[in-house]
């Protein structure tokens, strides 16, 4: 058996697949609904008394067994609770910090004060300017950079010099977070900048404060397993954990690591991550493991062309009237929404994702081909309907 099964995360997943296979199981009893004269249904089999009876009993059996281990994995993440520090402990960072509080210790450090609020969280604050003592702290496990896109680069930098300190005295350093909407420009600084030592988890959850004020159950975390234990990971070519094989990584390379190789270090790391993600999870996540790369396509062309629709309807200034249809009243939500952020996120989704110009430029030839048809329509010539747009 694989070795990623025999994690709680993955008997979880085995579980379901059972859930799954038994709900198939159950499918021949209610076939896709057909026409009353089709022949289909005259000439399914009748299934034995009580099979459909077994089957949900199976059924809860499977869920039962599913509710305990969820139960035992709670239970193993709050054994070894981490120590999580939040540098950027704004908004979003509180926001992020108040669930963490939960299952682990959080330490907070910003530019601005916020030791009142921290101290009301019951959250340990230490003020940015003393960016050294908030990275030796003794049980920091991980470090979530939650600024904005534009100031990311630099506090990458400024945190360097900390990190090879604790490195260097302590023998250790803490797994680095980011939770940039664009992936590729963190991916690449953390990367470039952060000793070889630190591992990296790059993730972006997919909703804030606003979007998620009610609870984090069913919204959508993104995250790439990046570096483990030196080792850079190439997450389109996927990585199998098995413990048959001796738990082979696949690096950018396309070297096969053993999960195992030479220390423990490996297994730390990962459990670390594991741990982290684990938060999300029993917060009720959505949890899609994807690459950095494929993320920045997909947002192009979902996040920023929403945010960019967005801001160009809020510059028209609409505004509500008597007589407003539902349609409209979404078109107003979604300009309240995008311009509720800040104008250096939008500028960030656009200057660091390069997939973003081509949407705009997308976007302009398609408003083109529809103001185009509607002059055709009007009976406008060639050239009028040129000048026109």
């Amino acid at each position: 058996m694989r070795g990623h099964w025999r994690s709680p995360t993955g008997i979880i997943a085995f579980l379901c697949l059972l859930l799954n296979i038994a709900t198939i199981s159950v499918a021949p009893f209610f076939p896709p609904a057909v026409d009353s004269h089709q022949e289909a249904s005259s000439n399914m089999a009748p299934s034995p008394a009580g099979e459909l009876e077994k089957l949900k009993q199976e059924e809860a059996k499977l869920s039962s067994l599913l509710a305990q281990v969820r139960q035992q994995k709670l239970s193993v993440l709050r054994s070894r609770p981490l120590t999580i520090g939040i540098i950027g402990f704004g908004r979003f960072g509180q926001f992020i910090g108040q669930s963490f509080a939960k299952y682990g210790n959080v330490i907070g450090t910003s530019r601005s004060d916020y030791s009142e609020i921290a101290r009301e969280m019951g959250v340990k604050y230490v003020p940015l300017s003393d960016l050294e003592a908030f990275v030796m702290e003794d049980d920091l496990d991980v470090i979530v950079i939650a600024v904005s896109i534009v100031s990311f680069q630099d506090t990458v930098r400024d945190l360097v010099p900390c990190l090879k300190k604790r490195i260097k005295e302590k023998g250790s350093c803490p797994l680095i977070v980011d939770v940039l909407s664009v992936k590729e420009h963190a991916r690449n600084i953390l990367l470039e900048l952060l000793p070889e030592e630190c591992d990296i988890l790059c993730t972006h959850p997919m909703f804030g404060p606003d979007s998620a004020k009610h609870g984090w159950q069913g919204q959508t975390f993104v995250y790439e397993r990046t570096r483990i234990d030196r080792v850079i990971l190439d997450p389109t070519k996927g990585y199998e954990y098995d413990s048959d094989d001796g738990g082979l990584l696949m690096d950018e390379q396309g070297h096969s690591h053993g999960a195992h190789e030479n220390s423990d270090a490996h297994i730390e790391g990962m459990d670390r991550i594991e741990r982290y993600l684990s938060i999300w999870e029993e917060e009720g996540c959505n949890m899609i493991s994807m690459s950095c790369k494929s993320h920045d396509g997909f947002t192009a062309n979902s996040q920023f062309i929403t945010h960019l629709m967005g801001r160009i309807l809020g510059a028209q200034g609409l505004q509500a009237t008597p007589i407003d249809t539902k349609g409209f009243q979404s078109v107003l939500k979604l300009i309240e929404t995008t311009n509720a952020d800040s104008f250096d996120l939008f500028y960030g989704l656009y200057k660091f994702n390069r997939n973003s110009k081509e949407a705009i430029f997308r976007l302009k030839e398609s408003m083109n081909d529809v103001v185009g048809k509607l002059l055709e329509m009007e009976g406008e010539n060639e050239e009028k309907i040129k000048s026109c747009l």
